[in-house]
């Protein structure tokens, strides 16, 4: 089964949802939500990265940035600008990108059915990362980030949210980056329980984005139930706040690779051991239009490299990922990166950002960028359901979840962890 289920969401008021909402605080960095938010005091950036607030070469991690943080929470409750719902709902949420549409549901998931392994995991998480939001979630008492999950698409649970998507949204507005955001309430009881039926009859559910997210809320509520000698189990902090999408309405894009430096090699001895397992050829077409081929920017040139049969394991999920393929035939062996996740030498850019994008940080001093092509929802799957793990930086999904449209508080207590 699926246990998500409806909560009383903080929300902005309507005319002010689109000044509140912003980007989710791991895609951009202080200096950029600075600059976003500058001359926005609505801005949720305010909340998810405090230290805009604050002198810029402030600790990230320091106390003062969270309690920052749960200030302006406070402030943003305190003028009106959020108000609760007097009573749990579920909500829609819309996203359309160019011509992807997805549609998902605002819930609260089971924090037990993701320590049990019922919501599935296909990444690592670092502690530092973790901390880091444990102690935002516990400094303002609330769940402020939703976490990116997916499910395999439902008929019955398509048609109710066909149902609401025919009726007035609660907002519509588009992003300063031309993503457009719809959401509506569902407060309808017989919508209400028809969800949470449809969906206590699915078997798992995917972290799609959001590991760091998910175990922190793990974290939290472990924290909570030692500390409450009256634990029941139904506690509000023993559910994290997500966003839930069919599978087939999910949007991967490429995640590609940055090296510094290519291990002391000239441009022609790095080109001939790549040689030994991928077949090389310059391209005026380097964006990989298929999986197993790459795109190689180097010294100027885009190259086409082809993974030669036999270089890789077919039928081993993992083994088998395009990601997997550039790290074990080339980034390991050949430019010695063993460690792609504390590799400094190794930078990983969002497709988002497009080829373009490469082709700059190779003018500004990399020596190789790498093009791939995105891995696909039902590898995902196939590897969170053979319980093994992705390599760092294998998904970058569009578009994201923007913050501050909804708000899980934890218990009663106002939001920002006052009493």
């Amino acid at each position: 089964m699926s246990d998500v289920r409806p909560f009383r969401a903080f929300r902005p008021k309507k005319e002010l949802a689109a000044e509140v909402a912003a980007p989710p605080y791991d895609v951009l960095n202080s200096e950029e939500a600075r600059e976003m938010a500058k001359g926005h005091p609505l801005s949720f950036l305010h909340v998810g990265k405090p230290e805009i607030d604050l002198p810029p070469k402030t600790d990230l991690h320091a106390p003062e940035v969270y309690a920052k943080g749960a200030e302006n929470l406070r402030r943003l409750v305190g003028e009106g600008v959020l108000a609760q719902d007097p009573t749990p709902c579920y909500y829609a949420y819309q996203q359309t990108m160019g011509k992807h549409v997805q549609v998902g549901l605002v819930a609260a998931a089971s924090v037990a059915e993701y320590d049990s392994g019922l919501i599935k995991k296909h990444e690592l998480t670092r502690r530092d990362k973790e901390d880091d939001r444990t102690r935002h979630v516990e400094v303002l008492n609330s769940q402020t980030g939703p976490v990116f999950l997916t499910y395999r698409k439902n008929p019955a649970i398509d048609a109710i949210i066909e149902s609401v998507r025919r009726e007035p949204a609660w907002v519509d507005f588009t992003a300063p980056d031309g993503i457009g955001h719809k959401a509506w309430v569902i407060s309808d009881p017989g919508r209400v329980e028809g969800l949470r039926r449809e969906f206590g009859k699915l078997s798992c559910l995917y972290v799609a984005d959001g590991h760091h997210r998910s175990a922190a809320a793990s974290r939290v509520a472990a924290n909570r139930k030692a500390a409450n000698p009256r634990h029941t189990g139904q506690e509000e902090y023993n559910y994290f706040l997500t966003v839930i999408f069919p599978d087939d309405q999910m949007q991967i894009l490429d995640y590609n690779r940055v090296v510094m430096d290519l291990r002391g090699m000239t441009g022609e001895q790095f080109l001939s051991k790549v040689g030994e397992k991928f077949t090389v050829a310059p391209t005026d077409s380097p964006k990989p239009g298929a999986a197993r081929t790459f795109g190689m920017y180097l010294g100027g040139k885009w190259y086409r490299l082809v993974a030669k049969p036999g270089t890789f394991p077919e039928k081993d999920p993992v083994g088998c990922l395009d990601i997997s393929i550039l790290q074990n035939n080339l980034l390991a062996p050949v430019l010695g990166i063993e460690d792609p996740r504390t590799d400094k030498r190794v930078d990983f850019v969002g497709g988002i950002r497009g080829l373009t994008e490469l082709e700059k940080r190779v003018s500004g001093g990399a020596a190789v960028a790498f093009a791939l092509f995105p891995t696909s929802i039902r590898q995902l799957m196939a590897i969170a359901d053979a319980g093994q793990i992705m390599p760092p930086k294998s998904t970058w999904f569009e578009p994201k979840l923007r913050d501050g449209l909804f708000i899980h508080a934890l218990d009663d207590r106002p939001l920002g962890g006052q009493a």
